[in-house]
């Protein structure tokens, strides 16, 4: 794991206290998480917008296409795909 130094604004350290009590979880776990949803909302925006396709959005996302499908479906966003006509795997 890398690590990197950064100076963050007064409000976003405080966001970051906050739900580090609680989540009952130390502040590094909850910056990363906080990356992680940030990588996934502009992944998914970027589907949205046309400039990803499900294909590109499960690699950026490192998941399968299904459970991009399922990522998208919680957010309620259609998908021109359905389960049935999913490939089977091998």
């Amino acid at each position: 794991m890398g690590v990197i130094s950064l100076r963050l604004k007064e409000k976003d350290l405080e966001r970051i206290e906050e739900l580090s009590r609680q989540e009952h979880k130390d502040k590094s776990t909850i910056a990363r998480e906080l990356l992680e949803y940030g990588w996934e909302f502009l992944m998914v925006r970027y589907y949205k917008e046309g400039k990803l396709s499900q294909e590109g959005l499960s690699k950026k996302l490192d998941i399968s296409i299904s459970e991009a499908i399922d990522v998208l479906a919680k957010l309620g966003i259609e998908t021109p795909i359905e389960y049935g006509r999913l490939p089977e795997r091998i």
